[in-house]
């Protein structure tokens, strides 16, 4: 049967992955902007510097967030603060995203952590697994859209969750509020980050979405997003889609396609994204491996469902780090082993989703042979 009726709901107070659906009042989330700002250089002002941390592998919303916040820390609180991030940036809309717009983000390999005295986390929370700060440091600063979980309200500024369809939304309301004027690149850079998370806005978009958007846009440097938005790509590009597809499957409503080896982790989200497009999908799921990592990235447009919590339900057995929202949601789990030992792993967990997804009785169709209906 579909696992549907223990996923809709987003008032429950908790769950085993520690995840709170909705935040009780007062809590940040449900303040002004204005407020949320006052609290926010409150917990800054007195330190010297600041690291910002986007998540591991990041995408343009976390990026660009990430670097308007350390922005504001420095034009508004007088902490001198730098961006860093775990993982690779690997896609090449990301790369062209970064190259582009000059942001000032280094990898983690780059930083001594030893050198800050106050830490944020934009676009994750602590304790998921998928950032780079140690485990012996704390967060000061959490700010992100996904769902709350219960180990942020440990940070002294922690904005999580709230009506927002992106944390680049987010951090445009923190501008707006403190009236600093961003730059044309970071302006830019909130654009793209908010458009991208939001698919043109047509996703899990907010009122308050719109209207940074609409901010955002005159703002923006159109010359710049366009080299961003349509960038030359490798030819192993089209070589990884070409496998994609090839080993794609359709089970119902449902597509689940093994990518194997990926030349870089981003890709999958992009492909579970892609896949979507097929008529009359309501799942799609991609998985692949790379540097010894199994990453998952699920797409669900089935409202009775949660991307986040169906792929945090399914991996808490397993380890590693998953999160997500309403309709996207992703999860990497260290892979150790032989190689049969991987394969029944993969096999396993697709078993998870399918009976999830209420396809467990199907008959797979490869996707280049499936006929339209």
């Amino acid at each position: 049967m579909p696992v549907t009726h223990t996923l809709h709901s987003r008032r429950n107070t908790g769950n085993p992955g520690g995840e709170l659906t909705e935040p009780p009042p007062p809590r940040l989330a449900h303040l002004p902007a204005r407020d949320k700002l006052e609290r926010l250089l409150r917990v800054a002002k007195g330190h010297k510097r600041a690291l910002i941390l986007t998540h591991d592998n990041p995408d343009p919303d976390s990026m660009a967030a990430a670097v308007a916040l350390a922005q504001l820390l420095e034009r508004r609180a007088d902490v001198k603060a730098h961006v860093g991030y775990g993982g690779i940036i690997g896609r090449a809309e990301n790369i062209a995203f970064v190259k582009v717009l000059r942001l000032p983000i280094s990898h983690v390999s780059q930083i001594d952590f030893d050198e800050y005295d106050l830490f944020g986390l934009v676009d994750t929370q602590p304790r998921v697994g998928n950032h780079s700060l140690p485990a012996k440091l704390e967060a000061h600063i959490v700010v992100d859209h996904h769902p709350l979980r219960q180990e942020s309200l440990e940070a002294p500024f922690a904005d999580v969750g709230g009506d927002f369809g992106a944390t680049s939304t987010m951090l445009t309301e923190y501008l707006r509020a403190a009236r600093l004027e961003p730059s044309p690149e970071v302006a830019t850079a909130l654009f793209y980050g908010l458009k991208a998370d939001t698919r043109d806005l047509g996703r899990e978009t907010t009122q308050t979405d719109v209207d940074s958007y609409l901010w955002l846009f005159p703002r923006m440097d159109k010359s710049m997003l366009a080299q961003i938005e349509h960038p030359e790509l490798p030819a192993r590009y089209f070589q990884l889609y070409h496998t994609a597809f090839e080993r794609a499957k359709v089970y119902g409503h449902a597509i689940i396609t093994d990518l194997e080896e990926v030349y870089s982790p981003d890709m999958v989200a992009e492909v579970a994204e892609r896949l979507m497009f097929l008529e009359g999908t309501k799942w799609s799921l991609a998985f692949g491996t790379y540097r010894n990592q199994l990453y998952f990235s699920l797409r669900v447009k089935d409202r009775r469902m949660n991307a986040g919590r169906l792929i945090r339900e399914i991996f808490e057995d397993y380890g590693g780090s998953s999160g997500g929202h309403g309709s996207m949601a992703g999860a990497r789990l260290p892979l150790s082993g032989k190689a049969a030992q991987r394969k029944a792993l993969k096999r396993e967990l697709v078993n998870r989703f399918k009976e999830a997804f209420g396809v467990a009785d199907e008959r797979p169709v490869s996707l280049l042979s499936a006929q339209d209906t």
